[in-house]
Protein backbone atom coordinates (compact mmCIF):
# COMPACT_ATOMS: atom_id res chain seq x y z
CA UNK A 1 0.00 0.00 0.00
CA UNK A 2 2.97 2.34 0.89
CA UNK A 3 3.36 2.10 -3.31
CA UNK A 4 0.21 3.47 -4.12
CA UNK A 5 0.46 7.20 -5.61
CA UNK A 6 -3.39 8.88 -5.24
CA UNK A 7 -4.07 10.40 -8.63
CA UNK A 8 -6.85 12.70 -9.12
CA UNK A 9 -8.20 12.85 -12.86
CA UNK A 10 -8.69 16.01 -14.14
CA UNK A 11 -10.85 16.82 -17.53
CA UNK A 12 -8.90 18.21 -20.26
CA UNK A 13 -9.53 22.00 -20.67
CA UNK A 14 -10.71 23.97 -24.10
CA UNK A 15 -8.28 25.65 -26.23
CA UNK A 16 -8.78 29.66 -25.64
CA UNK A 17 -9.84 30.08 -29.41
CA UNK A 18 -12.83 27.37 -28.56
CA UNK A 19 -13.57 29.17 -25.22
CA UNK A 20 -14.09 32.45 -26.73
CA UNK A 21 -16.67 31.23 -30.02
CA UNK A 22 -18.24 28.94 -27.28
CA UNK A 23 -18.93 32.74 -25.11
CA UNK A 24 -19.48 34.84 -27.91
CA UNK A 25 -22.32 32.06 -30.15
CA UNK A 26 -23.44 29.84 -27.15
CA UNK A 27 -25.30 26.97 -28.27
CA UNK A 28 -24.40 27.47 -32.47
CA UNK A 29 -22.19 23.96 -32.23
CA UNK A 30 -25.69 22.31 -31.35
CA UNK A 31 -28.37 23.74 -33.39
CA UNK A 32 -25.90 22.75 -36.52
CA UNK A 33 -25.89 19.50 -35.07
CA UNK A 34 -29.79 19.62 -34.61
CA UNK A 35 -30.11 20.94 -38.75
CA UNK A 36 -28.00 18.25 -39.82
CA UNK A 37 -29.55 15.29 -37.96
CA UNK A 38 -33.31 16.87 -39.21
CA UNK A 39 -31.94 16.77 -42.74
CA UNK A 40 -30.65 13.17 -42.12
CA UNK A 41 -33.40 11.92 -41.09
CA UNK A 42 -35.65 13.20 -43.63
CA UNK A 43 -33.28 11.65 -46.30
CA UNK A 44 -33.35 8.50 -44.74
CA UNK A 45 -37.44 8.01 -44.24
CA UNK A 46 -37.69 8.05 -47.88
CA UNK A 47 -34.56 6.44 -48.85
CA UNK A 48 -36.16 3.82 -46.46
CA UNK A 49 -39.48 4.18 -48.05
CA UNK A 50 -38.16 4.02 -51.23
CA UNK A 51 -35.43 1.01 -50.97
CA UNK A 52 -38.46 -1.20 -49.55
CA UNK A 53 -40.27 -0.37 -52.64
CA UNK A 54 -37.24 -1.58 -54.91
CA UNK A 55 -36.79 -4.70 -52.92
CA UNK A 56 -40.64 -5.78 -53.47
CA UNK A 57 -40.56 -4.47 -56.94
CA UNK A 58 -40.67 -7.63 -59.22
CA UNK A 59 -38.87 -5.73 -61.70
CA UNK A 60 -36.73 -3.40 -60.68
CA UNK A 61 -35.02 -1.12 -63.45
CA UNK A 62 -32.30 -0.03 -61.72
CA UNK A 63 -29.85 -1.53 -59.03
CA UNK A 64 -29.84 0.24 -55.44
CA UNK A 65 -27.88 3.12 -56.43
CA UNK A 66 -31.07 4.27 -58.94
CA UNK A 67 -32.83 3.99 -56.10
CA UNK A 68 -30.89 5.97 -53.89
CA UNK A 69 -30.89 8.56 -56.36
CA UNK A 70 -34.41 8.56 -56.46
CA UNK A 71 -35.08 9.17 -52.76
CA UNK A 72 -33.02 12.10 -52.71
CA UNK A 73 -34.89 14.00 -55.90
CA UNK A 74 -38.08 13.25 -54.09
CA UNK A 75 -36.92 14.71 -50.97
CA UNK A 76 -35.94 17.66 -52.87
CA UNK A 77 -39.54 17.82 -54.54
CA UNK A 78 -40.88 17.21 -50.82
CA UNK A 79 -39.49 21.27 -50.61
CA UNK A 80 -40.99 22.54 -53.31
CA UNK A 81 -38.02 22.09 -55.77
CA UNK A 82 -38.71 21.12 -59.23
CA UNK A 83 -36.82 18.01 -61.09
CA UNK A 84 -36.34 17.04 -64.62
CA UNK A 85 -36.66 13.67 -66.05
CA UNK A 86 -33.74 13.40 -68.84
CA UNK A 87 -35.26 9.47 -69.53
CA UNK A 88 -37.71 10.75 -72.11
CA UNK A 89 -38.62 9.70 -75.72
CA UNK A 90 -38.17 13.01 -77.41
CA UNK A 91 -34.64 12.99 -75.46
CA UNK A 92 -35.91 16.71 -74.32
CA UNK A 93 -36.08 16.47 -70.27
CA UNK A 94 -39.39 17.20 -69.14
CA UNK A 95 -40.14 19.29 -65.69
CA UNK A 96 -41.49 17.61 -63.07
CA UNK A 97 -42.82 20.30 -60.39
CA UNK A 98 -46.39 19.36 -58.72
CA UNK A 99 -45.03 18.26 -55.43
CA UNK A 100 -47.11 16.27 -52.95
CA UNK A 101 -47.88 18.57 -50.26
CA UNK A 102 -48.19 16.17 -47.57
CA UNK A 103 -44.31 14.64 -48.13
CA UNK A 104 -43.59 18.26 -47.08
CA UNK A 105 -45.26 17.83 -43.57
CA UNK A 106 -42.38 15.34 -42.63
CA UNK A 107 -39.53 18.10 -42.99
CA UNK A 108 -41.15 20.99 -41.52
CA UNK A 109 -41.81 18.92 -38.71
CA UNK A 110 -38.36 18.12 -38.46
CA UNK A 111 -37.18 21.28 -38.62
CA UNK A 112 -39.40 22.96 -36.18
CA UNK A 113 -38.65 20.21 -33.94
CA UNK A 114 -34.79 20.92 -33.66
CA UNK A 115 -35.33 24.56 -33.86
CA UNK A 116 -37.52 24.13 -30.89
CA UNK A 117 -34.64 21.83 -29.05
CA UNK A 118 -31.72 23.92 -30.31
CA UNK A 119 -33.20 26.95 -27.93
CA UNK A 120 -32.18 24.63 -25.13
CA UNK A 121 -28.57 24.12 -25.81
CA UNK A 122 -28.08 20.78 -24.89
CA UNK A 123 -28.88 21.56 -21.08
CA UNK A 124 -28.74 18.13 -19.00
CA UNK A 125 -27.41 15.93 -21.48
CA UNK A 126 -23.81 15.62 -19.89
CA UNK A 127 -23.76 12.90 -16.88
CA UNK A 128 -21.94 14.60 -14.35
CA UNK A 129 -22.52 11.92 -11.51
CA UNK A 130 -25.04 14.35 -9.80
CA UNK A 131 -28.20 12.34 -8.01
CA UNK A 132 -31.80 11.56 -10.40
CA UNK A 133 -33.30 13.65 -8.02
CA UNK A 134 -31.13 16.04 -8.69
CA UNK A 135 -31.42 16.38 -11.92
CA UNK A 136 -35.19 16.23 -12.16
CA UNK A 137 -35.16 19.54 -10.73
CA UNK A 138 -32.49 21.05 -12.98
CA UNK A 139 -34.83 19.98 -15.65
CA UNK A 140 -37.91 21.27 -14.07
CA UNK A 141 -36.00 24.45 -13.74
CA UNK A 142 -34.72 24.36 -17.20
CA UNK A 143 -38.32 24.05 -18.57
CA UNK A 144 -39.93 26.63 -16.47
CA UNK A 145 -37.30 28.84 -17.47
CA UNK A 146 -36.12 31.23 -20.56
CA UNK A 147 -34.23 29.23 -23.71
CA UNK A 148 -30.57 28.87 -22.82
CA UNK A 149 -29.56 29.71 -26.45
CA UNK A 150 -30.71 33.14 -28.01
CA UNK A 151 -32.97 33.04 -30.88
CA UNK A 152 -30.62 34.11 -33.61
CA UNK A 153 -27.93 31.50 -32.87
CA UNK A 154 -30.68 28.92 -32.22
CA UNK A 155 -31.95 29.92 -36.00
CA UNK A 156 -29.11 30.07 -37.89
CA UNK A 157 -27.60 27.11 -36.74
CA UNK A 158 -30.45 24.85 -37.99
CA UNK A 159 -30.46 26.41 -41.07
CA UNK A 160 -27.11 26.34 -41.97
CA UNK A 161 -27.03 22.81 -40.54
CA UNK A 162 -29.85 21.83 -42.93
CA UNK A 163 -28.33 23.33 -45.54
CA UNK A 164 -25.11 21.81 -45.41
CA UNK A 165 -26.72 18.02 -45.93
CA UNK A 166 -29.15 19.77 -48.27
CA UNK A 167 -26.71 20.87 -50.76
CA UNK A 168 -24.60 17.39 -50.83
CA UNK A 169 -28.07 15.84 -51.47
CA UNK A 170 -28.63 18.04 -54.08
CA UNK A 171 -25.19 17.24 -56.16
CA UNK A 172 -25.94 13.10 -55.13
CA UNK A 173 -29.66 13.64 -57.17
CA UNK A 174 -28.10 15.28 -59.83
CA UNK A 175 -26.49 11.70 -60.91
CA UNK A 176 -29.94 10.01 -61.17
CA UNK A 177 -32.41 9.80 -63.85
CA UNK A 178 -34.61 12.84 -61.70
CA UNK A 179 -32.43 15.54 -61.61
CA UNK A 180 -33.08 18.82 -59.58
CA UNK A 181 -33.32 22.42 -61.06
CA UNK A 182 -30.46 24.41 -59.44
CA UNK A 183 -32.41 27.25 -59.41
CA UNK A 184 -35.49 25.65 -57.81
CA UNK A 185 -33.38 23.72 -55.53
CA UNK A 186 -31.68 27.28 -54.49
CA UNK A 187 -34.68 28.80 -54.19
CA UNK A 188 -37.05 26.63 -51.96
CA UNK A 189 -35.17 24.24 -50.20
CA UNK A 190 -33.62 27.32 -47.92
CA UNK A 191 -36.71 29.28 -47.88
CA UNK A 192 -38.61 26.08 -46.20
CA UNK A 193 -35.89 25.38 -43.79
CA UNK A 194 -35.55 29.02 -43.16
CA UNK A 195 -39.72 29.38 -42.35
CA UNK A 196 -39.60 25.96 -40.45
CA UNK A 197 -36.60 26.67 -38.05
CA UNK A 198 -38.31 30.40 -37.16
CA UNK A 199 -41.71 29.11 -36.16
CA UNK A 200 -39.56 26.66 -34.28
CA UNK A 201 -38.01 28.90 -32.29
CA UNK A 202 -40.60 31.11 -32.13
CA UNK A 203 -42.84 28.12 -30.50
CA UNK A 204 -39.94 27.62 -28.13
CA UNK A 205 -39.99 31.08 -27.20
CA UNK A 206 -43.36 30.90 -26.25
CA UNK A 207 -44.77 32.45 -28.98
CA UNK A 208 -44.39 36.38 -28.31
CA UNK A 209 -45.96 38.86 -30.46
CA UNK A 210 -43.34 41.46 -30.54
CA UNK A 211 -42.11 39.81 -34.18
CA UNK A 212 -45.62 39.18 -35.48
CA UNK A 213 -45.85 42.91 -34.53
CA UNK A 214 -43.06 43.91 -36.64
CA UNK A 215 -44.16 41.91 -40.01
CA UNK A 216 -47.26 43.79 -39.55
CA UNK A 217 -46.34 46.92 -39.28
CA UNK A 218 -46.61 47.43 -43.37
CA UNK A 219 -50.74 47.16 -42.21
CA UNK A 220 -52.33 50.71 -41.15
CA UNK A 221 -52.61 50.78 -37.41
CA UNK A 222 -56.57 50.55 -37.84
CA UNK A 223 -55.94 46.92 -38.90
CA UNK A 224 -53.73 45.37 -36.88
CA UNK A 225 -55.17 44.69 -34.02
CA UNK A 226 -57.56 42.52 -36.62
CA UNK A 227 -54.39 40.67 -37.18
CA UNK A 228 -53.26 39.81 -33.83
CA UNK A 229 -54.55 40.69 -30.81
CA UNK A 230 -52.96 43.13 -27.77
CA UNK A 231 -52.32 39.36 -26.15
CA UNK A 232 -50.37 37.92 -28.74
CA UNK A 233 -53.11 36.00 -30.17
CA UNK A 234 -54.66 35.91 -34.09
CA UNK A 235 -57.56 38.62 -34.46
CA UNK A 236 -60.69 38.18 -35.08
CA UNK A 237 -59.80 38.67 -39.12
CA UNK A 238 -57.51 36.00 -38.63
CA UNK A 239 -59.81 34.04 -36.83
CA UNK A 240 -62.13 34.22 -39.48
CA UNK A 241 -59.62 33.67 -42.74
CA UNK A 242 -58.67 30.47 -41.42
CA UNK A 243 -61.93 28.69 -40.76
CA UNK A 244 -63.23 29.87 -44.04
CA UNK A 245 -59.84 28.01 -45.39
CA UNK A 246 -60.69 25.22 -43.48
CA UNK A 247 -64.21 25.41 -45.23
CA UNK A 248 -62.91 25.39 -48.32
CA UNK A 249 -60.60 23.01 -48.05
CA UNK A 250 -62.85 20.61 -46.88
CA UNK A 251 -65.45 21.18 -49.26
CA UNK A 252 -62.58 20.57 -52.06
CA UNK A 253 -61.89 17.32 -49.95
CA UNK A 254 -65.51 16.54 -50.06
CA UNK A 255 -66.63 17.11 -53.82
CA UNK A 256 -63.67 14.70 -54.85
CA UNK A 257 -64.56 11.76 -52.70
CA UNK A 258 -68.11 12.04 -53.63
CA UNK A 259 -66.80 11.93 -57.05
CA UNK A 260 -64.39 9.00 -56.67
CA UNK A 261 -67.18 7.09 -55.72
CA UNK A 262 -69.00 7.83 -58.49
CA UNK A 263 -66.47 6.75 -60.67
CA UNK A 264 -65.07 3.97 -58.64
CA UNK A 265 -64.96 1.72 -61.29
CA UNK A 266 -62.76 3.93 -63.14
CA UNK A 267 -60.64 4.54 -60.73
CA UNK A 268 -60.16 1.04 -59.81
CA UNK A 269 -59.88 0.04 -64.04
CA UNK A 270 -56.92 3.04 -63.86
CA UNK A 271 -55.15 1.17 -60.98
CA UNK A 272 -55.22 -2.06 -62.46
CA UNK A 273 -54.06 -0.76 -65.92
CA UNK A 274 -51.33 1.36 -64.13
CA UNK A 275 -49.28 -1.83 -62.93
CA UNK A 276 -49.95 -5.02 -62.31
CA UNK A 277 -47.79 -6.10 -58.73
CA UNK A 278 -48.65 -5.94 -55.44
CA UNK A 279 -45.69 -3.69 -54.49
CA UNK A 280 -46.17 -1.65 -57.90
CA UNK A 281 -49.90 -1.11 -56.49
CA UNK A 282 -48.77 -0.10 -53.05
CA UNK A 283 -46.19 2.20 -54.59
CA UNK A 284 -49.49 3.99 -56.41
CA UNK A 285 -51.70 4.12 -53.48
CA UNK A 286 -48.89 5.69 -51.68
CA UNK A 287 -48.40 8.27 -53.69
CA UNK A 288 -52.43 8.95 -54.18
CA UNK A 289 -52.26 9.49 -50.25
CA UNK A 290 -49.61 11.99 -50.68
CA UNK A 291 -51.60 13.96 -53.22
CA UNK A 292 -54.93 13.96 -51.02
CA UNK A 293 -53.83 17.65 -49.93
CA UNK A 294 -53.23 18.46 -53.75
CA UNK A 295 -56.71 16.89 -54.38
CA UNK A 296 -58.32 19.01 -51.73
CA UNK A 297 -56.73 22.23 -53.05
CA UNK A 298 -57.94 21.69 -56.95
CA UNK A 299 -61.53 20.34 -55.21
CA UNK A 300 -61.96 23.81 -53.70
CA UNK A 301 -60.48 25.66 -57.26
CA UNK A 302 -62.98 23.86 -58.48
CA UNK A 303 -66.03 25.12 -56.50
CA UNK A 304 -64.83 28.38 -56.59
CA UNK A 305 -65.12 28.74 -59.99
CA UNK A 306 -61.43 29.21 -62.03
CA UNK A 307 -60.94 25.46 -61.45
CA UNK A 308 -58.11 23.61 -62.88
CA UNK A 309 -55.97 22.50 -65.91
CA UNK A 310 -55.07 19.17 -67.10
CA UNK A 311 -52.94 20.40 -70.04
CA UNK A 312 -52.45 23.66 -71.94
CA UNK A 313 -55.79 25.00 -73.05
CA UNK A 314 -57.92 22.54 -71.01
CA UNK A 315 -59.79 23.24 -67.93
CA UNK A 316 -61.99 21.64 -65.78
CA UNK A 317 -64.58 24.51 -63.97
CA UNK A 318 -67.91 23.48 -62.87
CA UNK A 319 -69.01 25.25 -66.27
CA UNK A 320 -67.41 23.41 -68.57
CA UNK A 321 -65.02 20.37 -68.43
CA UNK A 322 -62.76 19.51 -71.07
CA UNK A 323 -59.66 17.36 -69.98
CA UNK A 324 -55.91 16.82 -72.09
CA UNK A 325 -57.22 13.55 -74.32
CA UNK A 326 -53.93 12.12 -73.20
CA UNK A 327 -53.71 11.70 -69.62
CA UNK A 328 -51.80 8.91 -68.00
CA UNK A 329 -53.79 6.22 -65.96
CA UNK A 330 -53.79 7.56 -62.10
CA UNK A 331 -56.74 7.04 -59.74
CA UNK A 332 -57.50 10.43 -58.51
CA UNK A 333 -57.45 11.43 -62.33
CA UNK A 334 -60.53 9.25 -62.49
CA UNK A 335 -62.70 11.92 -60.42
CA UNK A 336 -62.51 14.22 -63.02
CA UNK A 337 -66.28 14.55 -64.27
CA UNK A 338 -66.68 13.80 -67.97
CA UNK A 339 -66.02 16.39 -70.60
CA UNK A 340 -68.82 18.40 -72.14
CA UNK A 341 -70.98 21.55 -70.63
CA UNK A 342 -71.49 21.36 -66.52
CA UNK A 343 -74.56 20.14 -65.32
CA UNK A 344 -77.29 21.33 -62.39
CA UNK A 345 -75.87 19.20 -59.65
CA UNK A 346 -71.97 20.45 -60.45
CA UNK A 347 -73.19 23.70 -59.83
CA UNK A 348 -74.94 23.02 -56.65
CA UNK A 349 -72.48 20.90 -55.26
CA UNK A 350 -70.03 23.82 -55.90
CA UNK A 351 -71.82 27.03 -55.49
CA UNK A 352 -72.29 25.40 -51.87
CA UNK A 353 -68.98 25.15 -50.98
CA UNK A 354 -68.14 29.31 -51.24
CA UNK A 355 -71.48 30.13 -50.17
CA UNK A 356 -70.81 27.90 -46.32
CA UNK A 357 -67.18 29.29 -46.17
CA UNK A 358 -68.67 33.06 -46.42
CA UNK A 359 -71.47 32.19 -44.09
CA UNK A 360 -68.98 30.78 -41.80
CA UNK A 361 -66.34 34.29 -42.18
CA UNK A 362 -69.47 36.33 -41.42
CA UNK A 363 -70.52 34.92 -38.18
CA UNK A 364 -67.00 34.56 -36.64
CA UNK A 365 -66.54 38.03 -37.54
CA UNK A 366 -70.02 38.98 -36.26
CA UNK A 367 -69.78 37.10 -32.99
CA UNK A 368 -67.05 39.04 -31.89
CA UNK A 369 -68.72 42.46 -33.32
CA UNK A 370 -71.63 41.91 -30.38
CA UNK A 371 -69.99 39.99 -28.22
CA UNK A 372 -66.73 42.32 -28.04
CA UNK A 373 -63.06 40.98 -27.04
CA UNK A 374 -62.61 43.23 -24.09
CA UNK A 375 -62.70 39.85 -21.71
CA UNK A 376 -66.21 39.32 -23.37
CA UNK A 377 -67.72 42.01 -21.39
CA UNK A 378 -70.26 42.67 -24.50
CA UNK A 379 -68.44 45.61 -26.09
CA UNK A 380 -70.17 46.23 -29.76
CA UNK A 381 -68.06 47.48 -32.92
CA UNK A 382 -69.58 49.90 -35.24
CA UNK A 383 -70.90 48.41 -38.16
CA UNK A 384 -67.79 49.90 -40.16
CA UNK A 385 -65.61 47.88 -38.06
CA UNK A 386 -67.66 45.08 -38.31
CA UNK A 387 -67.74 45.48 -42.39
CA UNK A 388 -63.89 46.12 -42.45
CA UNK A 389 -63.06 42.82 -40.46
CA UNK A 390 -64.96 40.68 -42.86
CA UNK A 391 -63.55 42.52 -45.97
CA UNK A 392 -59.78 41.80 -44.38
CA UNK A 393 -60.94 38.05 -43.14
CA UNK A 394 -61.80 37.80 -46.81
CA UNK A 395 -58.60 39.55 -48.36
CA UNK A 396 -56.43 36.90 -45.76
CA UNK A 397 -58.18 33.76 -46.71
CA UNK A 398 -57.81 34.91 -50.25
CA UNK A 399 -53.78 35.18 -49.70
CA UNK A 400 -54.18 31.72 -48.39
CA UNK A 401 -55.94 30.05 -51.19
CA UNK A 402 -53.73 31.45 -53.41
CA UNK A 403 -50.73 30.55 -51.75
CA UNK A 404 -51.90 26.65 -51.82
CA UNK A 405 -52.66 26.74 -55.35
CA UNK A 406 -49.08 27.94 -56.40
CA UNK A 407 -47.86 24.80 -54.20
CA UNK A 408 -50.36 22.47 -56.05
CA UNK A 409 -50.06 22.81 -59.04
CA UNK A 410 -47.10 23.17 -61.86
CA UNK A 411 -45.77 21.43 -64.80
CA UNK A 412 -45.69 17.58 -65.57
CA UNK A 413 -44.15 17.67 -68.97
CA UNK A 414 -43.61 19.75 -71.89
CA UNK A 415 -45.98 21.29 -74.46
CA UNK A 416 -49.81 20.08 -73.71
CA UNK A 417 -48.69 18.96 -69.87
CA UNK A 418 -47.13 22.39 -69.24
CA UNK A 419 -49.79 23.44 -67.45
CA UNK A 420 -51.26 21.02 -64.52
CA UNK A 421 -53.28 22.37 -61.66
CA UNK A 422 -54.77 25.26 -60.55
CA UNK A 423 -53.75 29.06 -61.49
CA UNK A 424 -52.91 31.02 -57.93
CA UNK A 425 -54.07 34.32 -59.26
CA UNK A 426 -57.59 33.21 -60.58
CA UNK A 427 -58.17 30.87 -57.36
CA UNK A 428 -57.43 33.91 -55.08
CA UNK A 429 -59.47 36.51 -57.03
CA UNK A 430 -62.41 34.11 -56.81
CA UNK A 431 -62.03 33.72 -52.72
CA UNK A 432 -61.83 37.04 -52.53
CA UNK A 433 -65.04 37.64 -54.65
CA UNK A 434 -67.28 34.96 -53.20
CA UNK A 435 -66.01 36.14 -49.55
CA UNK A 436 -66.82 39.75 -50.09
CA UNK A 437 -70.09 38.98 -51.45
CA UNK A 438 -70.88 36.40 -48.80
CA UNK A 439 -69.03 37.44 -45.75
CA UNK A 440 -69.75 41.28 -45.12
CA UNK A 441 -73.28 40.67 -45.59
CA UNK A 442 -73.69 38.02 -42.76
CA UNK A 443 -71.40 39.48 -40.83
CA UNK A 444 -73.58 43.00 -40.61
CA UNK A 445 -76.99 40.87 -40.20
CA UNK A 446 -76.00 38.22 -37.81
CA UNK A 447 -74.32 41.19 -35.73
CA UNK A 448 -77.50 43.05 -36.10
CA UNK A 449 -79.76 40.26 -34.92
CA UNK A 450 -77.37 39.15 -32.12
CA UNK A 451 -77.46 43.11 -30.71
CA UNK A 452 -81.46 43.22 -30.92
CA UNK A 453 -81.92 39.64 -29.52
CA UNK A 454 -83.54 40.13 -25.94
CA UNK A 455 -81.11 39.12 -22.42
CA UNK A 456 -83.02 37.00 -20.74
CA UNK A 457 -79.93 36.45 -18.11
CA UNK A 458 -79.23 39.85 -16.72
CA UNK A 459 -76.59 40.97 -13.27
CA UNK A 460 -78.65 39.87 -9.99
CA UNK A 461 -76.91 42.19 -7.73
CA UNK A 462 -79.09 44.42 -5.83
CA UNK A 463 -82.46 41.73 -5.64
CA UNK A 464 -81.30 40.55 -2.67
CA UNK A 465 -82.86 43.69 -0.71
CA UNK A 466 -85.43 44.12 -3.42
CA UNK A 467 -86.86 40.13 -2.76
CA UNK A 468 -86.54 39.17 0.55
CA UNK A 469 -86.03 35.56 1.59
CA UNK A 470 -89.28 33.27 1.85
CA UNK A 471 -91.19 33.61 5.27
CA UNK A 472 -88.81 36.83 6.60
CA UNK A 473 -91.45 38.92 7.78
CA UNK A 474 -90.49 42.78 7.29
CA UNK A 475 -91.43 45.11 10.52
CA UNK A 476 -94.69 47.93 9.83
CA UNK A 477 -93.84 50.36 7.77
CA UNK A 478 -91.78 49.65 5.52
CA UNK A 479 -87.83 49.35 5.54
CA UNK A 480 -88.01 52.76 6.96
CA UNK A 481 -89.29 51.33 10.26
CA UNK A 482 -86.38 48.44 10.33
CA UNK A 483 -84.10 50.25 12.66
CA UNK A 484 -87.04 51.27 15.00
CA UNK A 485 -88.07 47.79 14.92
CA UNK A 486 -84.82 46.45 15.51
CA UNK A 487 -83.95 48.64 18.61
CA UNK A 488 -86.76 48.44 20.74
CA UNK A 489 -87.00 44.62 20.52
CA UNK A 490 -90.48 44.25 19.30
CA UNK A 491 -89.59 41.91 16.54
CA UNK A 492 -89.09 38.39 16.93
CA UNK A 493 -85.51 38.09 15.74
CA UNK A 494 -84.67 39.91 18.65
CA UNK A 495 -84.60 36.47 20.93
CA UNK A 496 -87.04 38.22 23.67
CA UNK A 497 -90.21 36.87 24.40
CA UNK A 498 -91.85 38.25 27.71
CA UNK A 499 -91.32 42.16 25.90
CA UNK A 500 -87.87 42.51 27.60
CA UNK A 501 -84.63 42.80 25.71
CA UNK A 502 -81.85 40.39 26.12
CA UNK A 503 -77.98 41.47 27.03
CA UNK A 504 -75.48 42.04 24.50
CA UNK A 505 -73.63 38.56 25.58
CA UNK A 506 -77.33 36.27 24.82
CA UNK A 507 -77.71 35.09 28.35
CA UNK A 508 -81.50 35.28 29.50
CA UNK A 509 -82.40 38.07 32.61
CA UNK A 510 -83.86 36.48 35.22
CA UNK A 511 -87.67 36.68 34.64
CA UNK A 512 -87.50 35.89 31.01
CA UNK A 513 -88.36 32.63 29.21
CA UNK A 514 -85.17 31.42 26.69
CA UNK A 515 -86.00 29.66 23.39
CA UNK A 516 -87.34 26.25 23.37
CA UNK A 517 -87.03 23.15 21.19
CA UNK A 518 -90.54 23.80 21.23
CA UNK A 519 -90.49 27.22 20.09
CA UNK A 520 -91.57 27.90 16.46
CA UNK A 521 -88.94 27.85 13.72
CA UNK A 522 -88.41 31.59 12.31
CA UNK A 523 -86.53 31.18 9.31
CA UNK A 524 -83.36 34.07 8.76
CA UNK A 525 -83.88 37.51 6.97
CA UNK A 526 -80.46 38.99 6.36
CA UNK A 527 -80.19 42.18 8.67
CA UNK A 528 -83.29 41.80 10.70
CA UNK A 529 -81.35 41.12 13.91
CA UNK A 530 -78.87 43.47 13.88
CA UNK A 531 -79.06 46.62 15.89
CA UNK A 532 -79.07 50.14 15.71
CA UNK A 533 -81.17 50.56 12.07
CA UNK A 534 -78.18 49.12 10.07
CA UNK A 535 -80.57 47.28 7.94
CA UNK A 536 -80.65 50.17 5.82
CA UNK A 537 -76.88 51.08 5.10
CA UNK A 538 -77.00 50.26 2.00
CA UNK A 539 -79.06 52.93 -0.01
CA UNK A 540 -80.27 55.02 2.86
CA UNK A 541 -77.96 57.97 3.97
CA UNK A 542 -76.60 58.46 7.28
CA UNK A 543 -78.79 61.25 9.43
CA UNK A 544 -77.48 62.26 12.82
CA UNK A 545 -80.06 60.62 15.15
CA UNK A 546 -80.21 57.30 13.18
CA UNK A 547 -78.66 56.00 17.00
CA UNK A 548 -81.69 57.44 18.98
CA UNK A 549 -84.75 55.35 19.67
CA UNK A 550 -87.58 56.66 17.27
CA UNK A 551 -90.08 56.52 20.83
CA UNK A 552 -88.38 59.17 22.82
CA UNK A 553 -91.29 58.06 26.20
CA UNK A 554 -90.21 54.22 25.82
CA UNK A 555 -87.51 53.73 28.27
CA UNK A 556 -86.08 49.64 28.11
CA UNK A 557 -87.04 47.83 31.46
CA UNK A 558 -83.88 48.18 33.56
CA UNK A 559 -82.96 45.07 35.67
Amino acid sequence: MAGVIEMTARRRLPSPLLTRMRDRSPGLGGALMGGAVAAGLGLASFAVLVMMLWITSPYPDSGPGGALHVAAALWLLAHGAELLRTDTLAGVAAPVGVPPLLLLALPVWLLHRAARDATDGGAGDGDDGIAEDVEEVVDIAVVAGPPLVSARNAWTGVVLGYLAVAAPAALYAAGGALRPSWVSAGVCVPLVAAVAAGAGVWSAYGRPGGPLRRLLGVLPVGVRPLVLGPDGRPGVAARAAAAGAAVLLGGGALLVVLSLVGHGAAAQAALLRLTEGWSGRFAVLLLCAALVPNAAVWGAAYALGPGFALGAGHVVSPLSSAPAPFLPPFPLLAAVPEAGEGRLVHWAAAGAVPVVAGVVVGWVVAREAAAGECGGRGVVRSPGRTARAAALAAVLCAAVLAGLAALAGGPLGVTVLSRFGPVWWQVGTATLAWLVLVAVPTAMSVRAWRIRAPRTDGPNIGRQREEPADGAQQPAGGPESAGSAGLNGSAGAAGVSGGGASPPDGTAEPGTSSPTPDDPYVPYAPYDDAPYGLQDLDDTPFEPYDFLPADPAHKPDTP
